[in-house]
């Protein structure tokens, strides 16, 4: 199991797709080593013990983060918290 840490929502200029999420994983430092994670299984805790999954779709840039779309959107709260990367 790895640990990531959420940096941000994906967005653009106009939009914030609330499903979403720029992870970093500990570790990776490019793109290919980031493309290894496509397709695990990510999870979030929430403060209150609830569990929110997810899956990593893709990677974003060339510094080795990546993409994860959560099956419901995570709090505005869960920026820069931890998620568990399985598998």
């Amino acid at each position: 199991m790895a640990k990531g840490k959420i940096i941000q929502f994906r967005r653009g200029r106009h939009t914030i797709h609330e499903r979403h999420f720029i992870i970093e994983i500990e570790g990776v430092k490019s793109k290919q080593d980031a493309e290894k994670f496509i397709g695990k299984e990510v999870e979030w805790k929430s403060p209150a013990g609830k569990i929110i999954k997810g899956k990593i779709s893709n990677t974003h840039g060339n510094k080795g983060l990546v993409r994860g779309i959560f099956e419901k959107g995570l709090p505005g709260q869960a920026v820069t918290t931890e998620v568990n990367i399985k598998g």
